[in-house]
């Protein structure tokens, strides 16, 4: 609510575009000779290069260096708490695995998930998950991985999967009351929650069941018969884990600790040490084989907790298609997404200090002549911020302050631009890589963005479904009684 817009009256539109094409132009060349390695490390650098730039138009504007650091150093600590929360997603996807909670949610999916109903069944179940919880970032963390781990087995394109989970996700993150998005959109827009709620059910529910019957037809279409044995898959789960429904008790107190609005990290915190208890308990063998020891002590077994804590782990398996599921990175494996995380940051302080966010905004909604106008504008700014300032906050914050004043001109009521924020800030963010929502998803669920991009129905849909009703007047509530405004 508080976030300040910087404005600078002395940039104009195109140097406000300079560093935003800048990155465009290095990223797509950086991505084509590196392809899928381009996050290994390259395209932070790309960042910081782009970065570079906008602060030599920053200083063509007369804008100091110190101002534009404070700014870096300001969107760098509002990431912290995402930081911490990545961190120690990956502590709780290495306990998860030695301690048999992930490799059994595999092996009773196999069962009950068969690949015509997976794909849907997944965007149900994480949709009902991420309504319970408020967070897409805790759904994916729990029962999004064990998901992506079922249907790698199942012998579907992990993109697809990882489409179908965050789709699922966001559907919940965007309508569940408990949501930080949901609740900063009408706070931005000047409406209340539950108003804003009902009015975003408008879009929000046929953009759901397009991708629900999208979800239907390619698991129809996809063929994966043959691809793999299921029987096989869980003898070979049964001989290397101990299997017991004991096990879901861990998730089930992480989403409960969720649900009664406990901190994020806390619950991830609770559900790793109870997860390594779990391993002491179940799945001694498997501390043996990490520690390498026969007889398991406390010194062995501390040791094989904290290995799958902190680093990459594999448990040994003749299985191939098992092979993959059974490795796990630790909080190492989130170092990268960290480190794209910084660096997109340090871009989007550097734009924000210089004006140039304030400015692509304000060029926006110049263009906002008719209704239909103004809610492209809105879309537009939201998917800009989401692309220079790399955070779905600002991405709500500063359009939702910027055009509150014109939809009440037009005598728009204000859940029109909160519905809005929400169709095109919220859910576009997971589809930019160097977005703190891309980076986190593709982190958390190993599938790179752009290779869930094309399956994320929802989330490529709401903005199209927004605009199409405001194209065609479709429930545009007013402030007053008024004529069409096209």
């Amino acid at each position: 609510m508080d976030t300040k817009i910087n404005k600078n009256k002395n940039l104009s539109i195109t140097e406000a575009l300079i560093p935003v094409a800048a990155l465009i132009v290095m990223l797509g060349y950086n991505v084509s000779v590196y392809g899928e390695d381009a996050l290994s490390g390259s395209n932070q650098f790309v960042l910081l290069l782009g970065a570079a730039v906008a602060i030599v138009v920053g200083f063509f504007n007369k804008v100091s260096y110190q101002k534009m650091m404070e700014e870096v150093a300001e969107n760098i600590k509002s990431t912290v708490g995402s930081i911490l929360i990545l961190l120690m997603v990956g502590a709780l996807a290495g306990t998860w695995l030695v301690s048999g909670i992930i490799p059994a949610m595999i092996y009773y999916g196999l069962q009950l998930l068969s690949p015509a109903i997976f794909l849907p069944a997944t965007l149900i179940i994480c949709s009902i998950i991420s309504i319970a919880t408020g967070s897409s970032w805790t759904t994916s963390a729990t029962v999004g991985i064990a998901l992506i781990g079922v249907g790698g087995a199942l012998g579907f394109d992990l993109g697809m999967v990882a489409g179908a989970v965050i789709s699922g996700a966001y559907f919940g993150d965007k309508l569940s009351p408990m949501s930080d998005t949901t609740n900063l959109a009408p706070t931005m827009a000047g409406t209340d929650l539950f108003t804003h709620i009902r009015y975003m059910t408008l879009t929000t529910i046929p953009s759901y069941i397009i991708s629900l019957l999208l979800f239907l037809i390619l698991g129809l279409w996809v063929d994966v018969k043959g691809a793999i044995n299921i029987a096989d898959l869980l003898r070979d789960i049964e001989n290397t884990f101990t299997i017991s429904g004991w096990l879901f008790l861990v998730p089930a107190m992480v989403i409960g600790l969720i649900i009664q609005k406990t901190e994020p990290l806390i619950a991830l915190l609770a559900g790793t040490l109870l997860a390594a208890a779990f391993a002491v308990i179940w799945q001694p063998e498997i501390l043996n084989q990490i520690a390498g020891v026969e007889q398991l002590s406390f010194e062995s077994g501390y040791k094989a907790v904290m290995n799958a804590i902190t680093g990459q782990i594999t448990i040994p398996t003749p299985n191939k298609t098992l092979a993959d599921l059974f490795t796990s990175g630790g909080m190492q494996k989130m170092l990268g997404t960290i480190w794209l995380i910084i660096c997109a940051m340090v871009f989007g302080g550097v734009m924000d200090a210089i004006g140039a966010l304030a400015r692509i905004s304000q060029t926006l909604l110049k263009l906002a002549h008719t209704t239909f106008g103004l809610f492209a504008a809105t879309v537009g700014s939201c998917l800009a911020l989401n692309i220079t300032a790399s955070d779905q906050y600002l991405a709500i914050v500063v359009p939702g302050k910027m055009f509150a004043k014109a939809y009440q001109e037009k005598g728009l009521a204000p859940e029109n631009l909160s519905r809005t924020l929400e169709d095109s800030g919220t859910v576009t963010s997971v589809l930019i890589p160097w977005n703190t929502c891309g980076a986190y998803q593709s982190g958390t669920l190993g599938v790179a963005t752009f290779d869930y991009l094309p399956y994320a129905f929802f989330n490529l849909l709401s903005p199209f479904m927004t605009l199409l009703f405001a194209a065609f007047q479709i429930k545009i509530k007013q402030l007053v009684s008024s004529k069409e405004l096209l």
